[in-house]
């Protein structure tokens, strides 16, 4: 199995954590390339214009899609892999309790909340700027899961256990400590997607799950383009003989039964676990 075909692998049997920082990742990537090209051909445009979010009101009604596309895009290799690091430590703890469909729209609301905050900062600071990075989506990620689970102990290598409410606690004073330094605006949108993982966990509570409707919505949108099964009519014969076994779909049942041991160890272990058998086994019986 090639490179290629292990990331394809993982992409495919990977939970909403992994496709989130394979988009992430495949986005700096196009545009990263895109931007050479361009300065390479000496074309003016810089896509941040396009993608980022501005705190600037009229700028923002006039490109509203920027409201999620900020969330996608970061403004330097560092910024992208502090932020993925985080995102695959607060994600997967997300999912110890909830699934992948809460946490996609968790991601998708939270970052949206972070965006409307640091429009919003527009009036307190009074000087516009633009926004680029899924911290606000990520803190919405990592507050849900210690507003649910505040007492989780974690290993944290050289310095030992911890509770998860102590890391969301750093995490927090280290941004607010730095809104009157620099980047106030940035650093008030990590605060307000923190503030929208602790709402939506409480409301949770109360019986309301806010991320249904994006995920109904969602589903709508894969079921109209997703290829409709035909099911020809089929004329039945009911069979009088004795049952035998088929030896095809024993082995059939069997390869499935594989299938699900390792998908179970993924889920357990992550992907990194499995044998070189077993990946190559996974991406046969993908095909």
């Amino acid at each position: 199995m090639n490179i290629l075909d292990d990331l394809k692998l993982q992409y495919k049997t990977g939970g909403m954590v992994q496709k989130l920082i394979f988009w992430n990742i495949g986005l700096f990537l196009v545009f990263t390339l895109l931007d050479v090209v361009l300065k390479f051909s000496k074309i003016d445009f810089n896509y941040f214009d396009v993608v980022a979010l501005s705190s600037n009101i009229n700028t923002f009604l006039i490109k509203p899609w920027t409201i999620i596309t900020f969330n996608f895009f970061h403004a330097g290799i560092f910024h992208l892999i502090f932020n993925l690091l985080i995102l695959h430590f607060s994600g997967r703890l997300f999912n110890t309790y909830f699934t992948d469909k809460q946490l996609f729209g968790v991601y998708v609301l939270g970052g949206i909340f972070s965006g409307i905050t640091f429009v919003l900062s527009y009036f307190f600071i009074g000087k516009a700027g633009l926004l680029v990075g899924a911290s606000g989506a990520i803190m919405a990620i990592l507050i849900a899961t210690t507003t649910y689970a505040p007492f989780m102990l974690l290993r944290i290598p050289l310095i030992g256990i911890v509770k998860l409410w102590h890391v969301a606690f750093v995490i927090l004073f280290i941004d607010l400590i730095q809104l009157p330094l620099e980047n106030t605006g940035g650093h008030l949108a990590h605060l307000g997607g923190a503030l929208f993982g602790f709402i939506y966990i409480k409301i949770l509570q109360s019986g309301t799950d806010l991320t249904k409707p994006l995920s109904m919505f969602l589903d709508a949108i894969v079921n109209i383009f997703k290829p409709k099964n035909k099911t020809p009519f089929k004329k039945v014969h009911r069979n009088t003989t004795k049952n035998v076994v088929n030896s095809s779909t024993s082995k059939k049942d069997f390869t499935q039964k594989q299938i699900d041991d390792i998908l179970d160890k993924i889920s357990k272990s992550g992907y990194d676990s499995l044998t070189k058998e077993e990946k190559e086994f996974l991406f046969k019986a993908g095909k």
